[in-house]
């Protein structure tokens, strides 16, 4: 090994309980953890991992909503070298089943117990029993809970904590060393375990404490779900410089809880997608009026640009705060940063590109670079952030690559100063009588009635056109629009072949989305593409 080498998780964690043992590194709702018991139950965890067999390189996977115990997760995983697989859950059975046998976890995590937010079962220690029989690699079931019940045929965690030793694990850990596999969807084909070293993270974080000014004093809360990459990415962030982070432990999304929980522990960041904004901002004036709000002093909109309105409620809500907005993805971490000066003169931009990211490279449909402005083609970027590979799958590996450089499928084009606009994505493209039609330029047109709350816009089959525009609508709270009143709207606004040929207006609970927030369109297209169902 050479000499000299950036410090991982591993380390940090170790210094910062050294630096400052008594400062909360940790917490959520129920509990709060020191850097130096943080540090404590990493090693007693990682030091258990190895008593039961597991050895560097090999994964553990594990199933739980938003709390902090995740830190004692990805903190063991960084200290005996281990693999942290996160699944989502919201997955189904055999989706959980396929990750776990395809990553080859030995170990599985589970959340059990009762939820202290509202004195239900968690549902996963009957859902996992059902599952063993086709979990192979699986040796060792753990269960982990606020009230630390034993299950038959699982390990109660803090009882194996309490056994384990505290020592250091005499493991040596690398930045090249991969630490977690963060499987990944799309709209086809099986999901993608995205691979992900301390390098890959760590460069993540100081473009983060560089671009938004991240210290000693910030507390992040983690309102996404912690084993979605995105709270993987502004979780250790703030380790590194001796902040906390907070893991928001509500199941379901609360506007009013949320701020309360702003208020309560003097939050100074959190990431959002807009629709979290939306709700937020839809509460009404005496609730928001009751929770100071001022600690918040930066604020991340991601996922999709967020409407002038949207951003000027924001602004007015957290008189404090920075507003950034990002693009990226699992695979590339962050790539553009919209800067807060830059937010209503580049109105809908995801900004330029981030501190060590080489200039973007976009390509048309043949294959050739385009260097013109205001053409849309498939992005690719460039930078340390880059995973290193797709778990077990050297294929679709090389097929997201040009060179050094990845693409996510992400359609785009770059304006004459050089800021990026996302189109759509490259899968979700609508292509109807033969024309293309990206589904957010008719999202932004249709959002920007003042009765729409959400829109979703797909492409169904169509026996003449091909596909056809749809629309799926959710709208504020009292309000009433008909189908026909979304098509008056768009009318003129867009071309006429983008214009919804059909609308379907729902409520707001119908409208699916995935555990980051975001509307899966996958599912829209399930439910409403049948052919014959609108010709």
């Amino acid at each position: 090994m050479k000499n000299g080498h950036w410090m991982t998780a591993k380390d940090v964690l170790r210094i910062q309980a050294f630096k400052y043992p008594d400062k909360v590194g940790a917490k959520d709702l129920y509990k709060a953890f020191t850097f130096k018991q943080w540090n404590e139950r990493a090693c007693r965890l990682a030091n258990a991992l190895a008593d039961l067999g597991l050895k560097k390189g090999d994964r553990f996977a594990v199933l739980a909503y938003n709390c902090v115990e995740w830190m004692d997760f990805y903190g063991a995983a960084a200290k005996g070298g281990f693999l942290c697989v996160p699944l989502m859950f919201r997955l189904a059975g055999p989706e959980m089943e396929y990750i776990i046998n395809h990553c080859e976890a030995k170990v599985f995590i589970v959340q059990s117990g009762v939820d202290p937010a509202d004195g239900k079962e968690f549902p996963w220690i009957e859902q996992v029993n059902g599952m063993k029989k086709n979990l192979k690699t699986v040796e060792h079931y753990i269960n982990f809970a606020v009230d630390s019940p034993s299950y038959d045929g699982f390990i109660n965690y803090e009882q194996m904590l309490a056994k384990a030793s505290p020592a250091e694990p005499d493991v040596e850990v690398t930045p090249d060393d991969i630490w977690v596999i963060m499987y990944t969807g799309g709209t086809t084909g099986l999901p993608k375990g995205v691979m992900k070293s301390h390098a890959n993270l760590f460069s993540q974080y100081f473009i983060m404490i560089y671009d938004h000014e991240f210290n000693f004093d910030d507390t992040i809360l983690l309102v996404m779900p912690c084993c979605h990459v995105n709270s993987l990415f502004y979780s250790f962030v703030v380790t590194w410089v001796g902040g906390t982070v907070m893991c928001y432990n509500m199941v379901s999304f609360n506007p009013e809880n949320l701020i309360k929980t702003f208020s309560d522990h003097g939050v100074t960041f959190t990431s959002l997608v807009p629709t979290h904004y939306i709700m937020m901002l839809a509460l009404p004036d005496d609730v928001k009026a009751k929770y100071n709000l001022n600690a918040i002093k930066k604020l991340l909109c991601s996922s999709a640009p967020a409407r002038r309105d949207t951003k000027q409620g924001i602004l007015k809500m957290f008189p404090n705060s920075r507003l950034f907005e990002a693009y990226g993805s699992t695979e590339a971490g962050c790539v553009t940063i919209l800067k807060p000066e830059e937010q209503m003169k580049k109105l809908g931009s995801i900004g330029r590109e981030a501190i060590g990211t080489d200039i973007l490279q976009i390509y048309d449909e043949d294959g050739n670079l385009i260097t013109e402005p205001n053409k849309i083609g498939e992005i690719y970027s460039r930078s340390p952030m880059i995973f290193e590979a797709y778990w077990k799958d050297p294929e679709r590996t090389e097929a997201a690559m040009k060179g050094q450089y990845f693409s996510a499928g992400d359609m785009g084009y770059r304006d004459e100063e050089g800021y990026y606009y996302l189109v759509d994505r490259k899968a979700n493209m609508i292509i109807s009588g033969g024309e293309n039609v990206f589904p957010s330029e008719v999202e932004n047109c249709v959002g920007g009635h003042p009765d729409v709350k959400d829109v979703a816009v797909i492409g169904i089959p169509h026996e003449k056109w091909g596909e056809q525009v749809t629309a799926v609508v959710v709208l504020h709270e009292g309000k009433k629009m008909e189908p026909k009143d979304v098509t008056e709207w768009c009318k003129g606004k867009i071309a006429g072949f983008k214009v919804p040929k059909n609308v379907y207006i729902i409520p707001d609970e119908e409208m699916p989305r995935s555990g980051a927030g975001k509307i899966l369109h996958r599912i829209l297209r399930e439910r409403y593409g049948k052919w014959g169902d609108n010709q």
